[in-house]
């Protein structure tokens, strides 16, 4: 029998079977044991119209709860304008992943480096690779490169604020690649400066990751941190949050060496992960130790702008001893997710995204506490559009009824401690009925 995806031909199938020595397909699997072998009728649906599958994907898809989400901690509820699911379909973006050959690829390498571009800008950073697996992965390459850079330095310090599940990818990295981990403390919901200041002094520190804004919200100050690092010979490198990097002060104007973080909050959808976008930026003298590939722009024989992969420091391009990272999965359609977002949104519409987070998320803020239910558990630090509360509330039962009225409620972080978001797909209606819940709740 003739499959419709199946490439080769009957004559082909026999002529490899020969090679094989064997005279049938059945033949050639016959050492699969007859105990695991599936013999039944597969249980497929029969064939619908469209109409039909309309209905059913309809029915499925009836079945999903839609939330009213208040939550965060790494994944936020952005706003996605409808014409960038028209643009990444448009055939000179959408063409093969991996852009191995320039003279087809044009679609594809331009936007990799606008997305490159528009990350240095964002990030306040010299260059940028063409994208990373997801936030995570790339801050655990982040390490990977202070530890190569400093050489014989094996040890990273790592905030204690830093998003649990980033901290988890970044042991499991360190543990395989045997650098040694240390973490800072954290105070009043902040990294510890004294402790920080402490373990650096005590030597053989290739590295020190922090957050911004971390991972209750907190929005910390790093002033002078990175003169510290570079006095010890180490690198600094910030994970942030790629949408807040758009009103709060950047990597670069921290004078950190290396930023990492997830893209997500740049528009894409919460229900595309995991894995998302990771994006990572660096000084220009720490290029040849970042992982992934360096799209540059330059002229073809007619002097027309055009663009080619400059630098590629994977294993499959060059000796696997050599190669800074095995990563190959670039996350390149989100990669053109984030790039048209930030061309159409701009400086400008960045900044009304964030006010109206801000805006939003101090004004649940200032009525969750007036229930008298609630108060801020950092009240002296600063936050944008995330931040943690304390309760006597059980919060498992508050959330439980939350979802029971259509609401996520954030998400819990300890016995007494509840952390919410606010972006600017929250209104004042949707905040104000979370908090008629809690205060009929609480009732």
């Amino acid at each position: 029998m003739n499959y419709k995806y199946f490439p080769h031909t009957v004559a082909e199938q026999e002529e490899m079977l020969k090679v094989c020595g064997k005279r049938s397909l059945d033949e050639l699997f016959d050492e699969i044991p007859e105990g695991i072998q599936f013999k039944r009728e597969y249980d497929l649906p029969s064939e619908m119209s469209e109409v039909e599958l309309r209905r059913f994907f309809a029915e499925l898809g009836a079945k999903n709860k839609t939330l009213t989400c208040f939550a965060g901690a790494g994944c936020y509820d952005h706003y996605s304008p409808a014409v960038i699911s028209h643009i990444i379909s448009r055939s000179e973006f959408l063409t093969s992943y991996t852009p191995y050959q320039a003279e087809i690829s044009q679609g594809t390498l331009q936007y990799i480096f606008e997305f490159q571009s528009m990350m240095t800008e964002l990030t306040g950073m010299e260059v940028g690779n063409a994208s990373m697996y997801d936030g995570a992965t790339a801050t655990a390459e982040a390490m990977m490169m202070a530890v190569s850079s400093a050489k014989k330095k094996n040890k990273v310090l790592v905030s204690s604020t830093l998003n649990p599940n980033v901290k988890a990818v970044v042991e499991t990295y360190a543990k395989y690649q045997g650098i040694d981990l240390e973490y800072i403390a954290e105070c009043d919901g902040v990294t510890d400066k004294t402790d920080f200041e402490a373990k650096l002094a005590a030597g053989d520190v290739a590295g020190v990751i922090v957050a911004s804004p971390n991972y209750y919200g907190i929005l910390e100050d790093y002033t002078g941190w990175a003169n510290a690092c570079h006095a010890q010979k180490a690198l600094f490198v910030m994970n942030c949050q790629a949408s807040a990097l758009g009103v709060i002060k950047s990597p670069g104007e921290w004078d950190a060496d290396i930023a990492a973080g997830d893209g997500q909050s740049l528009g894409i959808p919460m229900s595309f992960g995991g894995p998302y976008v990771g994006f990572l930026c660096t000084r220009k003298s720490l290029i040849r130790k970042m992982p992934g590939r360096v799209v540059g722009a330059t002229k073809d024989i007619n002097g027309k702008r055009s663009f080619v992969l400059t630098l590629q420091a994977r294993e499959q391009h060059i000796r696997r001893e050599k190669a800074t990272s095995n990563i190959c999965s670039n996350q390149s359609l989100m990669a053109l997710y984030v790039t048209i977002y930030l061309s159409l949104m701009g400086a400008k519409g960045l900044k009304e995204v964030n006010e109206l987070g801000y805006s939003g998320a101090h004004y649940l803020a200032d009525k969750l506490c007036a229930t008298g239910c609630f108060e801020l558990a950092y009240p002296e630090k600063s936050f944008l559009n995330e931040f943690v509360v304390k309760t006597s509330l059980d919060i498992d039962k508050l959330q439980a009824e939350c979802e029971s009225q259509g609401i996520l409620a954030g998400v819990k972080i300890a016995d007494d401690k509840l952390m919410l978001c606010v972006t600017e797909m929250r209104s004042k209606a949707e905040i104000d009925r979370l908090v008629d819940i809690v205060k009929q709740f609480k009732a």
